[in-house]
């Protein structure tokens, strides 16, 4: 795992230098990924040319808040928080003709976007370059918002699954915490609703990293996978996800 470690900091400094950039921000958001992408930035740039934005809503809540001033502490590097609540709540009255929910996916991904327009905004005025913090488990289920989470010049953790993330994070904590333990341990979850878990909508991680493998990179069918002991229905799910989602890495 040190490996891949060293590998993703090569790519994301090379990344940087080859094109003449030196700052970068990204969206901290006191889950894992962003925790993993802020570590691998401030190895890669060095800590006075990160920042890491916060954007808490009505839905955020107060550990994943801690989490992520937590890890900005303990990286030493620049923190700011923008919370979208009144832009959110805007968004809503217009949409809605009203302040009331209706708790749609159109409702889920708008906060999303408002974060990306923050993001981005920040990025113009301040000439720094945004890093998405997107996983391969997420993006190949289409686990992800157009024009909102999916924004970032670059995608340093694209091509790691949920599993990996992990694993890495454990080794950037091999001699200290470093990434707070409760982002560690907390059931992941993109916070776009009441109590949502990443596993309300995804299948386990584990597995669903394994079948990803098996048709991505081993090209096996669906058949070869049921006989390796996954459920057929399973495996018809997670492929057809991974088809459908392929229309957003050509937008």
């Amino acid at each position: 795992i040190s490996w891949v470690y060293q590998a993703l900091i090569l790519g994301l400094r090379d990344y940087f230098s080859k094109n003449g950039f030196q700052k970068m921000l990204l969206g901290l958001s006191g889950g894992v990924d962003s925790a993993l992408v802020a570590c691998l930035a401030v190895e890669a740039l060095g800590r006075e040319n990160v920042l890491g934005v916060s954007m808490p809503s009505r839905y955020s809540p107060g550990h994943s808040r801690d989490d992520a001033k937590q890890l900005a502490d303990n990286l030493e590097i620049e923190y700011r928080v923008l919370p979208i609540e009144e832009l959110f709540a805007s968004y809503i009255k217009l949409m809605n003709g009203k302040e009331e929910v209706v708790g749609d996916l159109a409702e889920e991904n708008i906060q999303a976007r408002v974060r990306g327009n923050l993001l981005m905004f920040i990025s113009n005025r301040e000439d720094r370059i945004l890093i998405n913090t997107s996983n391969k488990s997420e993006s190949a289920m289409g686990y992800s918002t157009l024009y909102g989470d999916m924004c970032g010049s670059l995608s340093p953790i694209s091509d790691i699954p949920k599993t990996m993330v992990y694993q890495l994070c454990d080794y950037i904590n091999r001699d200290g915490e470093v990434i707070p333990v409760n982002t560690l341990t907390k059931p992941p979850s993109a916070e776009l609703r009441p109590n949502q878990k990443d596993q309300d909508s995804l299948p386990d991680y584990p597995v669903l990293d394994a079948i990803i493998k098996m048709y991505l990179e081993e090209k096996l069918t669906v058949s070869e996978m049921v006989l390796r002991g996954y459920e057929k229905e399973l495996v018809l799910r997670i492929v057809s996800s991974i088809d459908r989602t392929d229309r957003k890495s050509v937008v």
